[in-house]
This record gives structure tokens, C-alpha cells and sequence, in this order.
């Protein structure tokens, strides 16, 4: 006869509130992530505020390849997950955790309005659902001054919070950004730019970037961005794209009409990526194709970037 295990109950006694907490949230704690279509490892290291080079670890990974439907172990294991109820909205979600409807939007690379009860929505983990500061992972090629800028806060108030006696950031360095500062992923991240410039900056994204992996198109976007901020430049992303020097417009699509063509789920998605942050080109200010381009300046300019069919450069 097989002897049964008295049951402790003060041991249920103190997990049945931790239950029904769980139950009534509907929040739990994820191991893993279901890979959706349009991800990449380094979204999803930056949704979960880890690193891709710890995301291939803890997968075997020898590569940045993932497909959709794939399961990916979250390391720690301590990112958010949020079970959607009925009468739940993205909306609803993003203002319950203070965040964007942008940034939920991204970190579950949803771009529609349409949830179900039972469906499983990550919480990015720097969401803070009681206000205050936010987390920020620091990325290649940021400095405090673009954070102060994006943030809507002052490079002293970011040192002051984060104990920091000089201007020097690393990337993987986490800062605490003052409360009061304006989220990066609200009003589109857009800062200053109008959803007339996003547009015209998709469209040539798509013209110059479509069929190149993803991290060129958003190669394309930051390349223009940061021709922007250039004070060689015009300051406006009309102004660079619509820019001609010596009668010739500085983007061939202009010239041959593909600027007007419409902009793709991706090539949007790729102009948000680069205004959030993301620059694969390590500050390039142009970029060219070495097998069709004619122009001989070019290629005597820095490279600092190869992605896909173009040299980035500055």
C-alpha cells in the first residue's frame, strides 16, 4: 500500500493569495518567447532588456536566424507576460503598465487593433506600472545628449540620477531616466517630425532598401536621420531627400519617381526602429551601391558600415 504525504496546509495557506493574485492580474512570469513574424534577435533582446549575444547563449544559437513559431528561452526568465481578459484593449494594457500603445505595439509586433481574451501579451521590462522612472538599456552610438533630447530631460538630471561624474556611456549600460521625461515610444517616437516626414522617409526606405534584410532598411532611415541632425545638411527629412546638389537629387529615387511609391509594414517598422535608437551604420550621413554607383566621391569617403548591397559611410 503506497503511504500518502500528509498535506501541509499553512503551505496552501500561503500560496492560495499568490494564486489568486495570479489569477486576477492575469500577469505571470514568461520562460519563453514564440518567435512572430518580423521579429529579429535583436528586437527581442531589446523588448526583454537583454542582449542578443545572451539570447544565442541560452539557445544554442550560433547565428542571428530565427523564424516564426520558434521558441526562444528568455534568460532569467523574469520577463512579464500579461493574459489578456475580456474587455482588455492594447490601449487599456499600454496605460495599465505605463507604457506607449507604440511600445507594446513593438514588443509584441502587433500593428492592429485586434486582441482576444487568452492571448499572451509581453510587458517590455522596463514598464513601470506604478510611474516613476524608466530603465533605459544604453545602445551603440548613444551619448546622454541624444538620450536628454529623446527623453525630453537634461543630460545633468540624467547624471545626477544615475551617480555618473562624466559624459562617457557604454552600450548594455543601464540608466535610470528621470520621471517627468517623455517616452521615447509616445507620439510615435517621432520627436519633432511630422507623420508627413515618417511617411516620406518609408517610402524611401522601401526604394532603396526593399529586398535588403531588414537591418539595411533600417540602415536607410537612421543613414537619413542622422544626415538630419548633420549641420552640412537641411534639417528637415524633406530637406535631405529632396535636397539636389549640383543639379542632381542626392536619392536616386527621387530622381526616377519611386519615392512615390507606398510605404510597407516593414520599411515603417525600420524608420520607428531608427528613431528609437537603433543605427546599424555607426552614424553614416549617406550610403551607395559599389556595383551601380558612378559617383567617385563616394568611395573615397570612411566606411563604416557593409549591410546587405550598400557601403555606409561618413
Amino acid at each position: 500500500m503506497t503511504k500518502k504525504h500528509p498535506i501541509n496546509s499553512r503551505f496552501y495557506l500561503f500560496l492560495l493569495p499568490l494564486l489568486l493574485l495570479v489569477l486576477v492580474s492575469g500577469e505571470t512570469i514568461a520562460q519563453t518567447y514564440r518567435v512572430r513574424p518580423g521579429d529579429s534577435l535583436f528586437l527581442i533582446s531589446r523588448n526583454f532588456g537583454t542582449s542578443i549575444n545572451a539570447l544565442k547563449s541560452a539557445n544554442g544559437l550560433t547565428s542571428n536566424i530565427i523564424y516564426p513559431g520558434q521558441t526562444l528561452t528568455i534568460p532569467g526568465g523574469n520577463t512579464s507576460s500579461y493574459t489578456v481578459q475580456p474587455g482588455d484593449s492594447l490601449f487599456l494594457i499600454a496605460q495599465r503598465y505605463n507604457l506607449s500603445l507604440n511600445e507594446l505595439r513593438q514588443a509584441n509586433n502587433i500593428w492592429h487593433d485586434t486582441i482576444w481574451p487568452g492571448q499572451t501579451i509581453y510587458i517590455p521590462r522596463s514598464a513601470n506600472p506604478g510611474g516613476g522612472n524608466t530603465v533605459y538599456t544604453v545602445r551603440p552610438n548613444d551619448t546622454l545628449f541624444l538620450l536628454a533630447r529623446r527623453y525630453g530631460s537634461t543630460v545633468q538630471e540624467i547624471k545626477s540620477l544615475n551617480n555618473l561624474w562624466s559624459d562617457t556611456i557604454y552600450p548594455g549600460q543601464k540608466l535610470t531616466i528621470p520621471s517627468g521625461g517623455k517616452n521615447p515610444g509616445g507620439n510615435t517616437g517621432s520627436g519633432n517630425f511630422s507623420a508627413t516626414d515618417l511617411e516620406l522617409l518609408a517610402r524611401l526606405v522601401r526604394a532603396e532598401a526593399e529586398g535588403e534584410p531588414y537591418e539595411g532598411q533600417v540602415a536607410v532611415a537612421a543613414a537619413v536621420l542622422n544626415r538630419v541632425r548633420d549641420s552640412r545638411y537641411p534639417g528637415t527629412i524633406a530637406g535631405v531627400i529632396y535636397q539636389v546638389v549640383n543639379g542632381r537629387y542626392q536619392f536616386c529615387p527621387v530622381s526616377d519617381g519611386r519615392i512615390n511609391l507606398p510605404s510597407t509594414a516593414s520599411s515603417r517598422r525600420a524608420v520607428q526602429d531608427a528613431l528609437n535608437g537603433w543605427d546599424p551604420t555607426h552614424g553614416a550621413i549617406g550610403f551607395y551601391n559599389p556595383v551601380t554607383a558612378s559617383n567617385s566621391w563616394v568611395r573615397q569617403q570612411q566606411t563604416t558600415a557593409v549591410i546587405g548591397n550598400h557601403v555606409f559611410y561618413k
